[in-house]
């Protein structure tokens, strides 16, 4: 890219691990734009040091861009060419900038992507499972029993599934999706990906998490988990409307709650009932 257009917001990606991902056209808008919007200007600052790349910086994270976003929007208005970035990979996947995106698009100035790497892409490229449909979760709630709650939501999700983790949750988040999905079910777990030292674990949950208790290396860095959707349809189906009965019947006579839970679901209206009963 030999122009940068004034008054445009470019979202650029950046490496996830190696830096030789940095894309040539992401390196020119990184070199022209008048200032970036980085989430830790100093892990971006070595990043553009690496490349020989020197422009101003501007702290734009979770906790200062309510802020922030009104002056950078008016510095776009005044003609100004901006970068956005993320720590690593591309931007507002699981990392701050939407509110910015969301208010320079309704000042009506243009948002242009610069793609490039994205960890949850780069892991579901490399798992050797079905990747035609598939459902974005990022990180699970950090404690537990909101953890199992979330997981007993997607226990029927016929989607493939991708999900980050940090180190220090790793082992518990692969329990609860044993305890919820079963340690049969097909995963792949991406540590580290791109870095010196990543690795990747299958094939199943259990598996996974029998790898990661037995290696004090398996836990640390940052993961993406990719794992299988429920692909028994009648089962999902099932497990689908005793989700939504149990949440029901909170509010409504066990009938009633069943009858809503049976026509959401698909589920039988007399297997969901038998809960009931068997209480």
């Amino acid at each position: 890219m030999s122009e940068i257009t004034p008054a445009t917001l470019y979202v650029v990606a950046t490496p996830i691990g190696h830096r030789g991902d940095l894309s040539p056209r992401a390196q020119a808008v990184l070199a022209g734009v008048d200032a970036i919007c980085a989430e830790d200007t100093r892990s971006t600052g070595l990043l553009l040091a690496q490349f020989g790349l020197a422009r101003p910086l501007i702290a734009v994270h979770e906790h200062n861009e309510n802020e922030v976003t009104a002056a950078l929007v008016a510095r776009l208005q005044a003609g100004a060419a901006l970068a956005l970035v993320s720590d690593a990979g591309t931007p507002l996947v699981s990392d701050p900038g939407y509110r910015l995106v969301r208010a320079v698009r309704s000042a009506g100035l243009p948002v242009l992507p610069v793609p490039g790497p994205c960890a949850a892409i780069a892991a579901l490229s490399v798992a050797g499972l079905p990747s035609d449909r598939f459902c974005f979760e990022g990180f699970l709630p950090a404690k537990a029993s909101a953890r199992r709650e979330r997981l007993a939501g997607l226990q029927a999700e016929p989607r493939t599934l991708v999900f980050y983790e940090s180190a220090h949750r790793i082992e518990a988040a692969l329990a609860d999706l044993i305890a919820v999905f079963g340690g049969n079910r097909e995963a792949v777990l991406g540590r580290e990906l791109t870095k010196r030292f990543q690795t990747l674990l299958g094939p199943s949950l259990a598996a996974i998490a029998a790898a990661v208790a037995a290696d004090p290396n398996q836990r640390r860095g940052e993961f993406v988990l990719v794992v299988r959707g429920n692909e028994d349809h009648e089962a999902a189906r099932l497990a689908e409307g005793r989700r939504l009965y149990a949440r029901l019947a909170e509010h409504l006579k066990p009938s009633q709650a069943a009858q809503l839970a049976a026509e959401l679901s698909g589920a039988p209206r007399k297997a969901l009932y038998a809960v009931h009963q068997a209480d």
